[in-house]
Protein backbone atom coordinates (compact mmCIF):
# COMPACT_ATOMS: atom_id res chain seq x y z
CA UNK A 1 0.00 0.00 0.00
CA UNK A 2 1.37 3.70 -0.95
CA UNK A 3 2.27 5.75 1.63
CA UNK A 4 1.22 8.48 1.45
CA UNK A 5 -2.20 6.93 1.51
CA UNK A 6 -2.20 6.34 5.21
CA UNK A 7 -5.22 6.30 7.17
CA UNK A 8 -6.25 10.01 7.67
CA UNK A 9 -6.81 11.01 11.29
CA UNK A 10 -10.99 10.89 12.20
CA UNK A 11 -12.31 14.48 11.52
CA UNK A 12 -16.14 14.74 12.39
CA UNK A 13 -17.76 16.84 9.53
CA UNK A 14 -20.59 18.89 10.78
CA UNK A 15 -21.77 20.91 7.73
CA UNK A 16 -20.23 20.52 4.57
CA UNK A 17 -19.85 17.86 1.66
CA UNK A 18 -18.10 17.85 -1.85
CA UNK A 19 -20.81 15.44 -3.36
CA UNK A 20 -24.68 16.41 -4.06
CA UNK A 21 -27.71 14.50 -5.95
CA UNK A 22 -30.47 14.03 -3.41
CA UNK A 23 -33.21 16.65 -4.39
CA UNK A 24 -36.18 17.86 -2.51
CA UNK A 25 -39.39 17.33 -5.12
CA UNK A 26 -42.71 19.37 -3.81
CA UNK A 27 -41.57 19.11 -0.43
CA UNK A 28 -40.51 15.61 -0.15
CA UNK A 29 -36.77 14.77 0.19
CA UNK A 30 -35.88 11.73 -2.97
CA UNK A 31 -32.73 10.58 -3.49
CA UNK A 32 -31.77 10.02 -7.19
CA UNK A 33 -28.37 8.12 -8.70
CA UNK A 34 -26.56 10.54 -11.15
CA UNK A 35 -25.34 9.14 -14.38
CA UNK A 36 -21.49 8.09 -14.53
CA UNK A 37 -18.91 10.85 -16.22
CA UNK A 38 -16.57 9.55 -18.57
CA UNK A 39 -13.43 11.62 -17.29
CA UNK A 40 -12.64 8.95 -15.48
CA UNK A 41 -11.50 7.16 -18.93
CA UNK A 42 -8.06 9.49 -18.37
CA UNK A 43 -6.77 7.80 -15.69
CA UNK A 44 -2.69 7.32 -16.50
CA UNK A 45 -1.76 3.82 -18.45
CA UNK A 46 -6.02 2.68 -19.36
CA UNK A 47 -7.50 2.37 -22.21
CA UNK A 48 -10.98 2.93 -23.14
CA UNK A 49 -10.85 -0.93 -23.57
CA UNK A 50 -9.82 -1.34 -19.79
CA UNK A 51 -11.79 1.13 -18.30
CA UNK A 52 -15.08 -0.35 -19.87
CA UNK A 53 -13.86 -3.41 -18.17
CA UNK A 54 -13.61 -1.94 -14.79
CA UNK A 55 -17.08 -0.03 -14.93
CA UNK A 56 -18.25 -3.82 -15.29
CA UNK A 57 -16.42 -5.04 -12.49
CA UNK A 58 -17.67 -2.13 -10.51
CA UNK A 59 -21.04 -1.46 -11.55
CA UNK A 60 -22.30 -4.64 -13.09
CA UNK A 61 -25.39 -4.34 -15.43
CA UNK A 62 -27.11 -6.85 -14.58
CA UNK A 63 -26.95 -6.17 -10.73
CA UNK A 64 -25.87 -7.22 -7.70
CA UNK A 65 -27.94 -9.44 -5.63
CA UNK A 66 -27.83 -8.43 -2.22
CA UNK A 67 -27.84 -11.29 0.84
CA UNK A 68 -30.75 -9.98 2.41
CA UNK A 69 -34.55 -10.47 2.08
CA UNK A 70 -36.73 -7.05 2.62
CA UNK A 71 -39.90 -9.20 2.99
CA UNK A 72 -42.87 -6.76 4.56
CA UNK A 73 -40.31 -4.10 5.87
CA UNK A 74 -41.94 -1.93 3.63
CA UNK A 75 -45.34 -1.98 4.32
CA UNK A 76 -44.01 -1.97 8.41
CA UNK A 77 -42.62 1.56 7.45
CA UNK A 78 -45.51 2.71 5.51
CA UNK A 79 -47.74 1.39 8.80
CA UNK A 80 -45.68 2.97 11.70
CA UNK A 81 -45.78 6.21 9.98
CA UNK A 82 -42.00 6.12 8.93
CA UNK A 83 -42.59 6.37 5.75
CA UNK A 84 -45.87 8.93 3.85
CA UNK A 85 -46.83 5.93 1.29
CA UNK A 86 -49.03 8.95 -0.27
CA UNK A 87 -46.13 11.48 -0.40
CA UNK A 88 -43.27 8.69 -1.07
CA UNK A 89 -45.21 7.13 -4.12
CA UNK A 90 -46.29 10.66 -5.47
CA UNK A 91 -42.47 11.40 -6.11
CA UNK A 92 -42.15 8.72 -7.96
CA UNK A 93 -45.15 8.90 -10.18
CA UNK A 94 -44.00 12.64 -10.53
CA UNK A 95 -40.94 11.38 -12.75
CA UNK A 96 -43.09 8.13 -13.73
CA UNK A 97 -40.84 6.12 -12.24
CA UNK A 98 -42.68 4.10 -9.48
CA UNK A 99 -42.51 0.60 -11.14
CA UNK A 100 -44.40 -2.57 -10.33
CA UNK A 101 -40.88 -3.62 -8.71
CA UNK A 102 -40.80 -0.17 -6.38
CA UNK A 103 -44.44 -0.75 -5.41
CA UNK A 104 -43.78 -4.29 -4.49
CA UNK A 105 -40.99 -3.31 -2.45
CA UNK A 106 -42.99 -0.93 -0.55
CA UNK A 107 -46.16 -2.43 -0.07
CA UNK A 108 -45.56 -6.31 -0.55
CA UNK A 109 -44.70 -9.64 0.97
CA UNK A 110 -41.23 -9.47 -1.48
CA UNK A 111 -39.36 -12.72 -0.13
CA UNK A 112 -36.67 -12.86 -2.52
CA UNK A 113 -33.49 -11.63 -1.96
CA UNK A 114 -32.68 -7.65 -2.91
CA UNK A 115 -31.06 -6.82 -6.15
CA UNK A 116 -29.35 -3.69 -5.91
CA UNK A 117 -28.91 -1.94 -10.01
CA UNK A 118 -28.14 1.16 -11.75
CA UNK A 119 -31.56 2.24 -12.37
CA UNK A 120 -33.33 0.62 -8.34
CA UNK A 121 -30.02 1.96 -5.94
CA UNK A 122 -31.77 5.70 -5.52
CA UNK A 123 -34.93 3.50 -4.30
CA UNK A 124 -32.99 1.20 -2.02
CA UNK A 125 -31.27 4.12 -0.70
CA UNK A 126 -34.46 5.67 0.21
CA UNK A 127 -35.83 2.31 2.11
CA UNK A 128 -33.18 1.61 3.51
CA UNK A 129 -32.62 5.23 5.25
CA UNK A 130 -35.90 5.25 6.42
CA UNK A 131 -35.10 1.15 7.97
CA UNK A 132 -31.87 3.03 9.30
CA UNK A 133 -33.61 6.34 11.69
CA UNK A 134 -36.64 4.36 12.71
CA UNK A 135 -35.45 0.97 14.19
CA UNK A 136 -34.17 1.59 17.29
CA UNK A 137 -30.18 0.50 17.59
CA UNK A 138 -27.69 1.82 20.71
CA UNK A 139 -25.98 3.68 17.84
CA UNK A 140 -28.77 6.55 17.13
CA UNK A 141 -29.35 6.50 21.05
CA UNK A 142 -26.03 7.11 22.62
CA UNK A 143 -23.74 7.35 19.79
CA UNK A 144 -21.97 10.54 17.97
CA UNK A 145 -25.51 11.56 16.62
CA UNK A 146 -26.28 12.83 20.21
CA UNK A 147 -22.99 14.11 21.27
CA UNK A 148 -24.38 17.93 22.95
CA UNK A 149 -21.76 19.37 20.48
CA UNK A 150 -24.15 19.39 17.82
CA UNK A 151 -27.45 20.44 20.05
CA UNK A 152 -28.90 17.05 19.27
CA UNK A 153 -30.10 14.14 16.93
CA UNK A 154 -32.56 16.11 15.28
CA UNK A 155 -29.92 18.55 13.52
CA UNK A 156 -28.86 16.31 10.86
CA UNK A 157 -29.63 15.90 7.52
CA UNK A 158 -30.20 12.36 8.09
CA UNK A 159 -33.10 13.20 10.49
CA UNK A 160 -34.05 16.39 9.61
CA UNK A 161 -33.86 15.49 6.00
CA UNK A 162 -36.31 13.15 6.32
CA UNK A 163 -39.51 14.96 5.25
CA UNK A 164 -41.63 12.20 3.97
CA UNK A 165 -42.41 10.39 7.31
CA UNK A 166 -45.72 10.99 8.94
CA UNK A 167 -45.04 13.36 11.59
CA UNK A 168 -41.82 14.69 12.92
CA UNK A 169 -39.25 12.53 11.56
CA UNK A 170 -37.54 12.19 15.23
CA UNK A 171 -40.67 10.67 16.14
CA UNK A 172 -39.60 7.43 14.64
CA UNK A 173 -35.72 8.25 15.57
CA UNK A 174 -34.86 4.52 17.78
CA UNK A 175 -38.44 4.07 17.67
CA UNK A 176 -39.36 0.95 16.61
CA UNK A 177 -38.27 -3.00 16.79
CA UNK A 178 -38.86 -4.13 13.10
CA UNK A 179 -36.54 -6.49 14.33
CA UNK A 180 -34.29 -7.46 17.41
CA UNK A 181 -30.75 -7.70 17.37
CA UNK A 182 -28.48 -10.84 19.64
CA UNK A 183 -25.39 -9.02 21.50
CA UNK A 184 -23.48 -10.87 19.03
CA UNK A 185 -25.01 -9.02 16.07
CA UNK A 186 -25.69 -5.77 17.25
CA UNK A 187 -21.24 -5.75 18.35
CA UNK A 188 -21.15 -7.13 14.52
CA UNK A 189 -22.84 -3.64 13.60
CA UNK A 190 -21.38 -1.73 15.54
CA UNK A 191 -17.92 -3.16 14.78
CA UNK A 192 -18.45 -2.89 10.62
CA UNK A 193 -20.20 0.65 11.02
CA UNK A 194 -16.98 2.29 12.69
CA UNK A 195 -14.97 0.67 9.67
CA UNK A 196 -17.55 2.16 6.50
CA UNK A 197 -16.69 5.66 5.68
CA UNK A 198 -18.25 7.44 2.30
CA UNK A 199 -16.59 9.87 0.04
CA UNK A 200 -19.13 12.43 1.01
CA UNK A 201 -17.77 13.73 4.16
CA UNK A 202 -15.15 12.22 6.87
CA UNK A 203 -17.67 10.29 8.96
CA UNK A 204 -18.20 6.16 9.44
CA UNK A 205 -21.58 5.07 9.20
CA UNK A 206 -21.22 4.76 13.43
CA UNK A 207 -21.85 8.92 13.00
CA UNK A 208 -24.81 8.26 10.31
CA UNK A 209 -25.37 12.17 9.92
CA UNK A 210 -26.42 12.30 6.02
CA UNK A 211 -28.77 9.89 4.03
CA UNK A 212 -25.86 7.60 2.79
CA UNK A 213 -24.80 6.85 6.33
CA UNK A 214 -27.83 6.13 7.65
CA UNK A 215 -29.30 3.98 4.72
CA UNK A 216 -25.61 2.25 5.30
CA UNK A 217 -26.54 1.32 8.59
CA UNK A 218 -30.15 0.30 8.11
CA UNK A 219 -28.61 -2.05 5.53
CA UNK A 220 -26.16 -3.33 8.09
CA UNK A 221 -29.13 -3.93 10.60
CA UNK A 222 -30.85 -6.15 8.36
CA UNK A 223 -28.04 -8.06 7.35
CA UNK A 224 -26.65 -9.02 10.98
CA UNK A 225 -30.77 -9.68 11.81
CA UNK A 226 -30.07 -12.54 8.98
CA UNK A 227 -27.50 -13.72 10.10
CA UNK A 228 -25.03 -12.42 7.19
CA UNK A 229 -21.19 -12.64 8.19
CA UNK A 230 -18.76 -10.29 8.64
CA UNK A 231 -16.53 -10.89 5.69
CA UNK A 232 -20.07 -10.50 3.60
CA UNK A 233 -20.97 -7.52 5.14
CA UNK A 234 -17.98 -5.93 3.98
CA UNK A 235 -18.45 -7.17 0.14
CA UNK A 236 -22.14 -6.18 0.14
CA UNK A 237 -21.30 -2.64 1.53
CA UNK A 238 -18.55 -2.47 -1.01
CA UNK A 239 -20.57 -2.98 -3.17
CA UNK A 240 -23.56 -0.98 -2.09
CA UNK A 241 -21.31 2.12 -1.99
CA UNK A 242 -20.44 1.92 -5.43
CA UNK A 243 -23.89 2.08 -6.89
CA UNK A 244 -24.30 5.20 -4.49
CA UNK A 245 -21.19 6.84 -5.26
CA UNK A 246 -20.47 5.45 -8.84
CA UNK A 247 -17.78 7.78 -9.84
CA UNK A 248 -15.45 7.74 -7.13
CA UNK A 249 -15.74 3.86 -6.88
CA UNK A 250 -14.33 3.98 -10.72
CA UNK A 251 -11.55 6.40 -9.73
CA UNK A 252 -10.40 3.92 -7.04
CA UNK A 253 -10.99 0.85 -9.42
CA UNK A 254 -8.92 3.00 -11.79
CA UNK A 255 -6.15 3.63 -9.23
CA UNK A 256 -5.79 0.12 -8.30
CA UNK A 257 -6.00 -1.56 -11.85
CA UNK A 258 -3.23 1.43 -12.94
CA UNK A 259 -1.26 -0.02 -10.42
CA UNK A 260 -1.58 -3.47 -11.40
CA UNK A 261 -4.60 -4.55 -8.61
CA UNK A 262 -8.01 -5.86 -10.40
CA UNK A 263 -11.31 -4.79 -8.45
CA UNK A 264 -11.50 -8.53 -7.77
CA UNK A 265 -8.81 -8.29 -5.68
CA UNK A 266 -9.11 -5.60 -3.55
CA UNK A 267 -9.91 -5.81 0.16
CA UNK A 268 -13.77 -4.49 0.89
CA UNK A 269 -12.47 -3.43 4.60
CA UNK A 270 -9.87 -1.97 3.11
CA UNK A 271 -11.62 0.06 0.68
CA UNK A 272 -14.06 1.05 2.39
CA UNK A 273 -11.86 2.64 5.50
CA UNK A 274 -11.10 6.17 5.68
CA UNK A 275 -7.83 6.17 3.67
CA UNK A 276 -10.15 5.27 0.23
CA UNK A 277 -13.84 6.13 0.83
CA UNK A 278 -14.04 9.11 3.22
CA UNK A 279 -13.73 12.67 1.79
CA UNK A 280 -10.44 12.90 2.04
CA UNK A 281 -9.33 9.61 1.81
CA UNK A 282 -11.07 9.58 -1.93
CA UNK A 283 -9.47 13.32 -2.35
CA UNK A 284 -5.82 11.72 -2.21
CA UNK A 285 -6.55 9.03 -4.80
CA UNK A 286 -7.48 11.71 -7.41
CA UNK A 287 -4.58 13.59 -6.47
CA UNK A 288 -2.73 10.59 -7.76
CA UNK A 289 -4.70 10.66 -11.38
CA UNK A 290 -4.61 12.72 -13.96
CA UNK A 291 -8.35 13.68 -13.89
CA UNK A 292 -10.81 14.06 -11.32
CA UNK A 293 -13.85 13.32 -12.32
CA UNK A 294 -17.19 15.19 -12.00
CA UNK A 295 -18.77 13.45 -8.73
CA UNK A 296 -22.08 13.58 -9.69
CA UNK A 297 -23.73 10.18 -9.03
CA UNK A 298 -23.95 9.67 -5.17
CA UNK A 299 -23.72 12.97 -2.76
CA UNK A 300 -26.17 13.61 -0.53
CA UNK A 301 -28.16 17.36 0.27
CA UNK A 302 -31.02 19.14 1.69
CA UNK A 303 -32.29 21.66 -1.14
CA UNK A 304 -33.13 23.38 0.85
CA UNK A 305 -32.11 22.36 4.22
CA UNK A 306 -34.71 22.21 6.73
CA UNK A 307 -34.66 24.71 9.34
CA UNK A 308 -33.18 22.51 12.43
CA UNK A 309 -31.10 20.53 10.07
CA UNK A 310 -27.04 21.69 9.91
CA UNK A 311 -25.33 18.85 9.30
CA UNK A 312 -24.79 15.91 7.78
CA UNK A 313 -24.25 16.42 3.88
CA UNK A 314 -25.10 19.55 1.88
CA UNK A 315 -23.89 21.59 -1.05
Amino acid sequence: MDKELQTPKKDYFFSVSVLASAIIIAGALIYSTGSKTNNTESVAGLSLTQTSEIEEGVLPSRGVVLPVRWGDLGSKLVGTGVIDAEQFKAIYDQRGAFSEEYESLLFGQNNGKLKITNDNAGYLLNLFWALGLANENPILESGEMTNPRYGGAQNFASTGGWTIADGDPMSHYSQHQFFTLTLEQQALVDKVSRGIYRPCCGNSTHFPDCNHGMAMLGLLELMASQGISEQKMWETALAVNSYWFPDAYLAIAQYFESRGISWEKVNPKEILGAAYSSASGYQKIMEQVKSRPNQGGGGCSVEPAPAKTSGGCEV
